[in-house]
């Protein structure tokens, strides 16, 4: 070891957001596990409460404050380290890693940054340097122009020429970048990227050449490796992040590999990285010119892609490079038995493709280019092409089948869509071959490459060839083989040969199943071995095919098993919280002397980390799959609580064929799951609920809003697409929205319930063991009940409820676990109002507040639900959440800011990415740290207040005397305004965007960056307030301004930074509250 560092700090990315996700969680767990390795003593600065990292079994001191240069700065000073890796955070440490090294903070402290020096950072950063460097051994780069003004940018784009494509410097996932193909479109792309960059560059656009990726990894002796390249599916002009990617390349011919492989090499070297990188291509396809796109002198959404896909520990191998080792003096921690220095080589293909989740937001583009917008993303694993894009389809949990055997989508003009690719593009290419339209016109059309359009028309030929057949007894087994081996799902083959209905389409798969087990037509597991068989594989990572003859591994039979079913693809509402339980349940299985088995496909995880489980299957959570590994595993049971919603839908499907579940039974999951039997339940326990009613025609649904009044919640039983859960606050609303949800029939009924206004929502999370409780964590929204409570702004424990209401809640809890006879980890909602009780729902499965209030409370539920489920003796936890002399905030990260177009506000649908927690000595210490850790910044001067209905004005009237105590301005629109000049707080008016003949403005305001905090109440949805409200919250995520959406979140954030500075909270790590 070459450095000698006793102590080393290091940066997380905070919130999971779209663009910087769970492979940040994974690459600092990596580090820190390389750290400890080598008895470093650690510090981990990240307020992203809900993920590994910050367990404390890693870090040996965390702090759960903002990754932002002043708390990193009072960090360093409180813990003289020695050293610092700002390479494993994503963009969030490294420029915040940058702005400390250019104010000279390392040097003033003697803290060394580990790894890559910081100003070979800066030298792949800005565009202009990173060109001239690559410049100087003669790599091409697209032609490019820095400007820091529009009208410079117009005057570089007469030197370029269109098309030609925007980009800002500095930010992370293509932030403010697109195409443009006149001056017009290039004004307005310019305005917005300066919003979030005061560089921005103008260059040459490639759109339809190639992408393609090479992770290098390179130590301080100069040597160089390159451990994966990747091809992007879809041709340049769509980023990465949005792409579908196969590793290894599949079309490039010997000559283009290794020359792009020497060149990336080169390129490493001169630049001085030390550990890992990505170096980004664009390679035109009708020769070998190329040009060198990026190069991401840190660990990358991609770098935890090929970790996955190679099995070689990208993230482990650049922190000990960082500390100065040789790759020769390595070992591969995975394979155990090669060294570092040693290039992996693939049998086999893997596929990721990203998960969008844009129904979600209201008035969003579902047009994908050079901006990210997906917020998850799944690996398959397989030994074709089409095997893994049908696998990988499956897994994106989008309802799709695989390529073929999906619902018809409603595509009103198929080239349009290969031309101008939405989130369906891949179905688009489906729908095109139905229609006979030919390869080589698709090719015109996307730019995608014949090779892999070829492959596809395998898989809809092979689909043309089962329709031809009508039962299973006369399909021939080498078809069914072959169908197998391309992918095919057995639900696929039902619905192709035996034409099964989508309301027996479980009998059917089952009927397939059993007909294939007969024919012995068996998958086989396969072990990842990344050197192509040349040392024995010890890896356990292993993936299901019909491609092989023979099992890689023993199975031992012997009931010693315990299967945890993981979380898939990261999405909005089940996200890296999951990850963290399904990992904590791992390791209790471990301690107790079980083997752990993990099912999960997603390649961000910890939980598919080579050291974390006995075996990992990568591999789909569908039914058929579990079986699958259930026959050949045959364990003492199945966990299905810990990865959200998906393994939870599985529970009763997998105890119809016999596997054994661990924990509370699936009858009664599906007792607390269905809405008729949960609320017979409680009428039956004398537990109050809101009233609702299943209705199955428009005449019914008049009826009982009659009844209970507006407002009220309505929701379709059957998701359709836009039209999910919504408040409804009059009659015109309710028919706009019936129209909707125009099939509202005996098969689709619609479940309206009554909304009630201004009540508080309390969530708790407890485990119990034969339905008595044993644990519990009771905690409060600071929003009233209305805003998801993922969007929530959650308080833990409770500072503001009656000692009363918590007793209650406490009864209640008890009774339903009976009722449930609960085992294992449970979570409800409930309404308080006067002191009034209602239960919302209630989940019998570990939710997303679990991290939050077990590092809280420093009492892991997870690892004693799993004791329970495992029937090993428990002990009620000694503390309770009343003796706490701290407070947590759990705050939600927003990416509006990728999400073009969409308004930014909150309802019943969640539309958060990701969260915080952070930990207070009291409420406005622990608010103001949150909201700081999501990027809010505390107002200089300037505020303005727009504040909807009456109930909200006078809510807000407090926070507003505040402000004006504390010497801000006040600007509001005219309702507001009138308000708080009557009230005596003095406010300037800013007419409505509406009315732009009237000066002052509030979009000039916003677009001149006047204001440095906007609070918007939407009032109803009348067309024009719904517009204006609209245009001022777009303008303001547009243009960077911080808003607020809610006045009682508004009035906490006001509260704490008018009673507090920056500089009154105080620099304590997660032990120090005691």
């Amino acid at each position: 070891m070459k450095r000698d560092v006793k102590k080393v700090v290091i940066l997380g990315s905070g919130a999971l957001k779209i663009g910087e996700a769970g492979e940040f969680d994974y690459s600092g767990s990596q580090a820190i596990k390389a750290l400890k390795e080598e008895g470093i003593y650690t510090i981990l600065i990240n307020p992203n409460i809900a993920t590994v990292q910050t367990s404390e079994k890693l870090a040996d001191k965390i702090y759960f404050l903002p990754v932002t240069p002043y708390f990193v700065e009072q960090i360093l000073i409180k813990e003289k380290p020695d050293g610092l890796l700002l390479a494993f955070g994503g963009q969030t440490a490294l420029n915040c890693g940058v702005q400390l090294y250019r104010a000279g903070v390392f040097e003033k402290y003697g803290v060394e940054v580990l790894g890559t020096p910081v100003q070979s950072i800066i030298d792949t950063e800005d565009r202009e340097i990173f060109a001239g460097k690559l410049g100087e051994i003669d790599v091409k780069t697209p032609k490019s122009i820095a400007v820091t003004s529009v009208e410079e940018a117009l005057k570089a784009s007469d030197i370029i020429g269109f098309p030609i494509i925007v980009r800002a410097a500095y930010t992370l996932g293509g932030m403010g970048s697109g195409f443009c193909v006149n001056r017009e479109e290039l004004k307005k792309r310019a305005d917005n990227a300066f919003s979030y960059s005061n560089q921005i560059l103008v260059e040459e656009s490639l759109k339809g050449w190639k992408e393609i990726e090479y992770e290098v990894v390179r130590d301080a002796y100069n040597n160089c490796i390159t451990v994966c390249n990747m091809e992007n599916f879809d041709p340049l002009g769509i980023h990465t992040g949005e792409s579908i990617v196969v590793a290894p390349s599949q079309t490039l011919s010997n000559s283009e590999y290794h020359k792009l492989r020497e060149l990336a090499i080169k390129i490493v070297r001169h630049i001085g990285i030390v550990g890992e990188c990505n170096v980004q291509y664009a390679l035109d396809p009708n020769s070998e010119d190329y040009r060198v796109i990026e190069v991401n002198a840190r660990l990358s959404r991609s770098s935890a892609l090929a970790s996955k896909a190679t099995g070689y520990p990208l993230a482990f191998v650049a922190a000990k490079l960082g500390l100065g080792y040789g790759l020769h003096e390595l070992k591969n921690s995975v394979t155990k038995v090669t060294s570092a220095f040693f290039e992996p080589a693939l049998d086999y293909i893997v596929c990721k493709i990203p998960r969008w989740d844009l129904t979600k937001f209201t008035g969003v583009s579902r047009n994908i280019g050079s901006s990210m917008k997906s917020v998850g993303e799944i690996m398959a694993i397989g030994r074709s092409f089409e095997e893994v894009i049908q696998k990988g389809l499956r897994m994106v949990g989008q309802g799709m089948h695989g390529f073929v055997g999906n619902q018809p989508p409603k595509f009103t003009d198929v080239r349009k869509e290969l031309t101008e690719p939405t989130d369906q593009r891949i179905f688009a290419i489906a729908e095109a071959l139905y229609q006979g339209i030919s390869v080589d016109e698709i090719h015109e059309l996307s730019k995608i490459d014949r090779w892999f359009l070829e492959k596809l028309k395998n898989i809809t030929d092979l689909r043309t060839e089962l329709l031809t057949y009508n039962s299973l007894d006369k399909l021939p087994d080498e078809l069914l083989r072959k169908a197998k081996k391309m992918g095919y799902s057995d639900f696929q083959v039902a619905r192709m040969v035996l034409k099964t209905s989508n309301l027996q389409m479980e009998e059917g798969l089952l009927k397939v199943r059993e007909h294939r087990k007969q024919k012995n037509i068996l998958p086989l597991v396969k072990q990842i071995d990344t050197l192509a068989g040349e040392f024995p594989a010890k890896i356990n990572y292993l993936y299901l095919t019909y491609n092989g003859d023979t099992h890689d591994i023993e199975f031992e039979k012997d009931g010693l098993s315990v299967i945890v079913l993981g979380s898939g693809a990261y999405r909005i509402g089940s996200s890296v919280e999951f990850d963290w339980c399904s990992v904590n349940a791992v390791e209790t299985v471990n301690q107790q002397g079980f083997r752990s088995v993990m099912i999960n496909y997603n390649p961000e995880t910890v939980s598919t980390d080579y050291d974390v489980c006995g075996r990992l299957y990568f591999d789909e959570l569908t039914l058929e799959r579990v079986l699958d590994i259930s026959e050949l595993e045959q364990p003492k049971g199945l966990i299905v609580s810990m990865g959200g919603q998906i393994p939870n839908n599985l529970a009763m499907r997998l105890h119809m064929q016999k596997v054994p579940i661990l924990g509370t039974s699936p009858e009664d999951i599906d007792r607390a799951e269905n809405r008729q039997k949960f609320s017979s339940l409680l009428d039956n326990l004398g537990i109050d609920q809101p009233r609702w009613s299943e209705l199955t025609s428009i005449e019914d649904i008049y009826k009982f809003v009659d009844e209970v009044g507006f407002p009220v919640l309505v929701r379709p039983s059957y998701v359709l697409s836009g039209a999910a859960m919504n408040v409804v606050s009059n009659r015109d609303e309710l028919e706009h929205f019936l129209q909707l949800a125009a099939n509202v029939s005996k098969q689709y009924p619609v479940v309206v319930s009554e909304f009630i206004e201004q009540a508080k929502e309390i969530e708790i999370d407890a485990v119990a063991k034969d339905g008595e409780v044993i644990a519990y964590a009771i905690s409060e929204h600071i929003e009233f009940a209305g805003v998801h409570s993922g969007d929530a702004t959650i308080v833990f424990p409770p500072q503001k409820i009656y000692v009363e209401t918590i007793r209650r809640i406490k009864r209640i809890t008890r009774k339903i676990a009976a009722g449930l006879n609960i085992s294992g980890p449970f979570n409800m909602q409930l309404l308080a109002k006067d002191n009034d009780i209602k239960v919302i729902e209630c989940n019998l499965r570990a939710s997303r507040s679990f991290p939050f209030v077990s590092k809280v409370l420093k009492v892991n539920l997870i690892d004693i639900a799993t004791r329970v489920m495992l029937k090993l003796p428990v002990e009620k936890p000694g503390k309770s959440l009343f003796e706490l002399d701290y407070v947590g905030i759990k705050a939600p990260q927003f990416s509006f800011a990728r999400l073009q177009q969409a308004d930014p506000v909150l309802g019943v649908d969640m539309a958060s990415t990701g969260e915080v927690g952070c930990i207070g000595d009291n409420i406005h210490d622990a608010v103001l740290q949150a909201m700081l850790s999501v990027g809010y910044t505390i107002p200089k001067k300037n505020v303005l207040i727009s504040s909807g209905p009456l109930r909200d004005k006078i809510e807000l009237l407090t926070s507003a005397r505040l402000l004006k105590e504390k010497g801000y301005n006040i600007f509001a629109t005219a309702g507001t305004q009138k308000f708080l000049v009557e009230n005596g707080v003095e406010a300037t008016l800013l007419h409505w965007p509406d009315e732009p003949e009237k000066q002052p403005n509030t979009l000039d305001y916003i677009r001149e960056k006047k204001l440095d905090l906007i609070i918007n109440i939407p009032k109803d949805l009348s067309k024009s307030e719904l517009k204006n409200g609209y245009h001022i919250r777009r303008n303001g995520i547009d243009f960077n301004i911080p808003l607020i959406t809610n006045s009682r979140l508004a009035g906490a954030f006001i509260t704490a930074f008018c009673k507090m500075d920056i500089k009154d909270i105080p620099i304590k790590s997660w032990d120090e509250y005691k």
